[in-house]
């Protein structure tokens, strides 16, 4: 049967999974296959504006039924096609391929050796001249005589199909005689394939987004004509840095077959009058003479502030041009204009109005679902080992946008360079073994996660303790608390929906000194593996009139932004006293409690966010903060007894070389109303008087116990004791709704 007598169907094309990009693979229904007539790993023609060739695989389970064939980026270019566009699909009758010439893709790379190699790296993949093709590390065979790459070389690579012998559809094979052009050459049909939204990761419904306010307007303005609206002129994206704004704007460009024209605040600063206005009215001018045209103005705060807040001229004369090429556009136009910044409340009002930015689109830190994504998008190209866990990665990484995992795979990449780097003399070149070797591991990610931060908690985030909950003693119930409502919901986020609760916004940790409150901060940052900032009241309080309630609301937009987050605030009772004791101006504390009972409860959402807080003076706080909604929970953090001690001591005496005569039981009830602190002094005490009586000494002996007994004393008086406990049935009273100390762990769910 010949080709023209197949059977041709019309297919929606969607976009591929990362996982099988750049594997030159089509995914479409049992149906369509057996309508073409073809099984699976049999070739399929795509016709598009061009045409184009795919090895047939089954559906993801959800498409099953669905009218549609999934396309990688690099499938869509060669086929001429965007997501959404509908081409003919027929079953495809290749021809063994006599010689093959690719070219690097890049206009900046340069390939040296010979193209055996790649013959083993496409065998039976088909190919069109034109075409756009990846060494994808799914395909790839790791032989080192592949290319001759320095040491970043550890990444996919797109090569250029520049001829092929026969013409049409070929299929490589065992006699295929591959050759490699070593720099870029562009054939005349090609179209760019540099960034793609197989590049894009964890953005979720926001690619959507802006394909429905870019791409549609761009590529079907008739569909606004018939509906006799005006296509939107212009999308704001917004979101912290690293999120990949710039990246999906270049995506949407090349997808949609638009001149791209990118605007810099720098670039069109001027030095003359009016330059500035003049530089940018060319960029504009030449957008719309070859439209479509997509103008993306990045970090568009710098060059369009609020003009009553800026003293320069240049500024406001710039924002009031832009409103007018705005305003001046021709709704049918083909012009779409994107903007791009991490400040969205510093631009000029008169932009973010329909007509001009109408829509905004905020581009976020990705999910666990989404860093997954972008994981598997940055080690498509990497020889990855099989302990290599990609989904823990994701799991741990919370809080991460698309650069910093970018950062963390490539600085793991530099682990597993100086794992052979001292075996290799640079001079004679790299030995083929050392290549075949050169495996990224479990271990060079894990490396690589203590040097790379979020990079939007970089000022205020902090190293998490190396603190278990098995380090801290005799808080069994305190734990069990702060274990229900941190670790649980961070865990099991859905059986809170299921009851239809919310978790507690807020733990307020009190107790005499030493007893271990921020110890438990310690171990809740270190066993609930969520983004931790600690803070005190020198880090928030400003001699500057506002500036401190500033601070405090920057913390909890940044931890908002990086969620799940825990913010821990020691001795808060120095931060946020009871309003009303102070007098006059400025009154610092009582605006600063204000701002803190407005960020746990007010109009903005706390998802994600957990507010810590220690402090031995609880009955200093501001009333406001001890309610439900705030600090949900009080604990208590008590003196330990006889048998918290016991555990404590064993805790601290660990690593210490004690003699048979040591009896911790009986060292336990000596120590009465010793706090975690003061069994921590006694021992460190009894290890330098075992020292001080010989610095050979191998042992702690019972004596020295003793000796220690004697100079420590318990930093917990009975009247203390008597205060606390007061304090305690004071809080019970004014909260009865409050449970404390007594209750049913639910240690077993987080287990």
């Amino acid at each position: 049967m010949s080709a023209s007598d197949d059977q041709i169907l019309a297919l929606q094309v969607a976009n591929m999974r990362p996982q099988d990009a750049g594997a030159s693979i089509a995914r479409l229904s049992t149906a369509a296959m057996q309508k073409l007539g073809i099984r699976e790993g049999e070739l399929v023609e795509l016709i598009g504006k061009r045409h184009t060739a795919a090895v047939a695989m089954r559906p993801y389970p959800d498409d099953e039924g669905l009218n549609i064939i999934r396309l990688d980026g690099l499938q869509r270019v060669n086929a001429g096609a965007s997501s959404g566009d509908h081409i003919e699909v027929r079953k495809a009758e290749p021809r063994p391929a006599n010689k093959v010439v690719l070219a690097p893709a890049q206009k900046n790379l340069v390939l040296q050796g010979s193209g055996e190699a790649l013959q083993r790296t496409f065998l039976h993949r088909p190919m069109v001249a034109g075409d756009i093709v990846s060494t994808s590390v799914q395909q790839r065979i790791h032989d080192p005589r592949m290319l001759s790459l320095p040491a970043y070389g550890l990444q996919e690579i797109r090569l250029i199909v520049i001829s092929t012998q026969p013409r049409g559809i070929v299929q490589m094979n065992e006699k295929t005689v591959v050759e490699l052009r070593p720099q870029f050459e562009e054939p005349k049909e090609a179209r760019r394939a540099d960034v793609t939204y197989d590049d894009i990761g964890g953005l979720g419904s926001s690619v959507e987004q802006v394909r429905e306010m870019v791409e549609l307007p761009l590529r079907h303005p008739e569909l606004f004509q018939r509906l006799g609206i005006d296509p939107p002129k212009g999308v704001l994206l917004y979101g912290p840095p690293g999120t990949g704004k710039t990246l999906l704007a270049r995506a949407v460009a090349n997808e949609t077959e638009a001149n791209f024209y990118h605007i810099a605040g720098p670039e069109i600063m001027g030095s003359r009058y009016g330059e500035s206005e003049e530089r940018l009215r060319q960029v504009f001018q030449e957008a719309s003479q070859n439209a479509p045209s997509i103008i993306f103005i990045d970090e568009i705060d710098s060059i369009a502030p609020k003009r009553e807040q800026v003293t320069g001229e240049v500024e406001r004369r710039i924002v009031a041009q832009l409103l007018t090429l705005m305003d001046g556009l021709e709704p049918r136009q083909n012009i779409v204009v994107i903007g791009a910044t991490n400040r969205r409340d510093a631009i000029d009002e008169a932009l973010r109005r329909p007509g001009r930015f109408d829509r905004e689109i905020v581009i976020g830190v990705p999910d666990q679902n989404g860093r997954r994504e972008v994981l598997a998008i940055h080690t498509r190209g990497m020889p990855l080992a099989e302990d290599t866990d990609l989904d823990e990665i994701a799991r741990t990484t919370y809080g991460f946008v698309g650069a910093d995992l970018g950062a963390l795979v490539r600085e793991a990449a530099m682990d597993a360079l100086r794992r052979v780097l001292p075996d290799v003399n640079l001079k004679e070149g790299i030995p083929s073994d050392v290549l075949e070797k050169l495996t990224v591991l479990q271990d060079d990610f894990l490396s690589a996660l203590k040097r790379i931060q979020p990079s939007a908690l970089r000022e205020i985030m902090i190293q998490a303790p190396n603190v278990r909950w098995e380090d801290v003693g005799g808080l069994d119930e305190a734990q069990v608390k702060l274990r229900e409502g941190v670790e649980l919901p961070l865990r099991s986020p859905q059986a809170f929906k299921r009851m239809g609760i919310r978790p507690a916004k807020g733990f307020l940790l009190f107790g005499p000194p030493g007893t271990g409150k921020t110890l438990l901060a310690k171990a809740v940052a270190r066993e609930a593996e969520a983004n931790f900032v600690a803070t005190k009241s020198s880090d928030l309080l400003s001699k500057w009139y506002g500036e401190s309630e500033q601070q405090v609301s920057r913390l909890f937009e940044r931890a908002r932004q990086v969620a799940p987050t825990v913010i821990f605030i020691d001795e808060i009772d120095s931060l946020a006293p009871a309003r009303g004791g102070g007098l006059g101006e400025p009154a610092v504390t009582e605006r600063v409690v204000n701002t803190l009972l407005a960020e746990m409860d007010g109009l903005e959402d706390m998802q994600g966010v957990v507010v810590m807080a220690a402090t031995n003076r609880p009955n200093l706080l501001d009333p406001a903060l001890l309610r439900p909604g705030r600090f949900d929970e009080l604990v208590y953090v008590p003196v330990p007894d006889a048998k918290a001690r016991l555990k404590i001591l064993g805790i601290h005496t660990k690593k210490m070389p004690l003699s048979g005569g040591i009896d911790l039981a009986d060292l336990a009830e000596k120590t009465l109303r010793f706090t975690g602190a003061d069994l921590e002094d006694l021992t460190r005490r009894a290890g330098l008087i075992a020292l001080r009586r010989s610095i050979d000494a191998s042992t702690v002996e019972k004596d020295d116990f003793d000796k220690a007994l004697q100079e420590v004393r318990p930093s917990v008086t009975p009247e203390m004791e008597r205060e606390y406990e007061e304090m305690l049935r004071t809080l019970r009273q004014e909260s009865p709704q409050r449970r404390q100390i007594g209750f049913t762990p639910l240690s077993q769910s987080i287990d």
